[in-house]
Formats: C-alpha cells, sequence, structure tokens
C-alpha cells in the first residue's frame, strides 16, 4: 500500500514516522495479529484462522452466530456476520475467493466497545463507541451512500475502568511503540481484545472531547521528544 511505502521510506530517511511501518505491517494483518495475542495468552474472542482445508472445522468449534474477516479489515469494512450454515456457507466461501486465510471469531454483543488510544506506551484517550442503530457493529455500511454511526462517550484515562486500560496497554505493546487504537468488549467486567489498528480516528469532538487541545499537545510533545533524541545521537 502507497502508506506503508511512504512511511518506510520517510523512516530510512530518519524522519520520525507515525505509523511506522513495522506497525502498519503487524496491524494491517489480521492473521499475524490474532496468533500474536494467542501466543501472549491475550484474552480475545474464540479465533480460528480458516483456509479452504478447515473450512468445515468451524462448526466443530463455534455457534451461530459468528463473525468472519479478512486479513486486511478495518473500518468494519471486510467484517461479516453469519447467522445460520447457508450464511457461513455463502460468506466463507466468497472470502476466501478474496485471501487464501480468513479469521473466524465467536460473537460477542455488546451495546458498545472500547477504544483506548496508546501512544508511545502511553494510554491517551478512552471512547465508548455505541453500536449503530439496529444494527451489530459501530458502523452500519450496510446501504451504500448511507453510513451510520453509533453514539460515543469519551473519558479521561484515569476515569475509564483500569483493567480495559491495562489489557489495551499490554495488547498495543506487542505491535511497538507507535500510535494505536485499541478496541475491547468488555463481558462481566473482563476486557477482551478485538484488534490493535494502526492509523486510528481522533476526531474533533469525540476522541478529544475531554482533554481537547491538550490531546494534540501530547501528540506533537511525543514527535518534538523523539526528534530532539534522534537529533542528539547524530
Amino acid at each position: 500500500h502507497y502508506t506503508y511505502r511512504f512511511a518506510r521510506r520517510a523512516a530510512v530517511e530518519g524522519l520520525v514516522v507515525y505509523d511506522d511501518p513495522e506497525s502498519i505491517l503487524r496491524c494491517s494483518n489480521k492473521v499475524y495479529l490474532a496468533e500474536l495475542l494467542e501466543r501472549n495468552n491475550i484474552p480475545t474472542p474464540k479465533t480460528l484462522v480458516v483456509h479452504k482445508d478447515n473450512i468445515d472445522e468451524i462448526t466443530k468449534h463455534f455457534t451461530f452466530p459468528l463473525i468472519l474477516k479478512l486479513p486486511d479489515s478495518c473500518f468494519s469494512q471486510g467484517v461479516v456476520k453469519a447467522k445460520n450454515q447457508q450464511e457461513l456457507e455463502e460468506k466463507s466461501k466468497a472470502m476466501l475467493k478474496e485471501s487464501d486465510l480468513i479469521i473466524v471469531q465467536e460473537f460477542l454483543p455488546t451495546d458498545y466497545d472500547w477504544r483506548v488510544g496508546i501512544m508511545n506506551g502511553k494510554a491517551i484517550y478512552a471512547c465508548k463507541y455505541y453500536m449503530a442503530s439496529k444494527h451489530w457493529q459501530i458502523v452500519n455500511n450496510e446501504k451504500k451512500g448511507n453510513t451510520r454511526f453509533g453514539k460515543h462517550e469519551t473519558f479521561l484515562v484515569k476515569d475509564a475502568p483500569q483493567e480495559i486500560i491495562e489489557a489495551a496497554l499490554n495488547a498495543a505493546n506487542l505491535i511497538g511503540q507507535g500510535l494505536y487504537g485499541v478496541d475491547l468488549k468488555e463481558i462481566n467486567g473482563k476486557p477482551y481484545i478485538i484488534e490493535v489498528n494502526d492509523n486510528p480516528s481522533i476526531d474533533a469532538g469525540v476522541e478529544d472531547m475531554v482533554l481537547k487541545d491538550e490531546l494534540y499537545t501530547q501528540i506533537m510533545q511525543v514527535f518534538l521528544d523523539k526528534m530532539q533524541a534522534a537529533k542528539a545521537v547524530k
């Protein structure tokens, strides 16, 4: 992707880069991410990496409904729900025409997802993203040209549940020291990591609702510290 090539070139030139090339590669491959989280005992929904030779294993490990993801899915696209065997067969076969591997996860229904913003190993914001009206995701893209979003709440990091913040940090630190948006489900007080995203949304009136300009000051300070550290080495 051109953004990766741009970031890689900038890093080679010695510039401070967010998102850094390594984070882009690691976060944009959901198969890599699923295996990384499992290997490090990070709580996630039950997950299975599926290919054409083990597709029949899905119903042995999961009940309906379940979630199917393409490895490069993002912004709620490339993610579908299968409610029954017929939908599973249709949607999984269609996805396997696009990719040799897909990800199957158990469906954990919640009213909202947590999103924790992390930069340079520090949590900088926490949000609740509520599901879009009458939909199972925070974004409803089912009708072309009529994208609908759920409501949101934003919290100071200190006011968010600390088990959520800690789980997000544990997951993000496996990726690197970049800028990440960690998505989590909370079930009976226990956090489950859904994914770690590079290029997280930071929108006016949403992620910055509580900190306002201070959020951007924190981000710029990280850039300044990195630039000064690089200059000192030279």
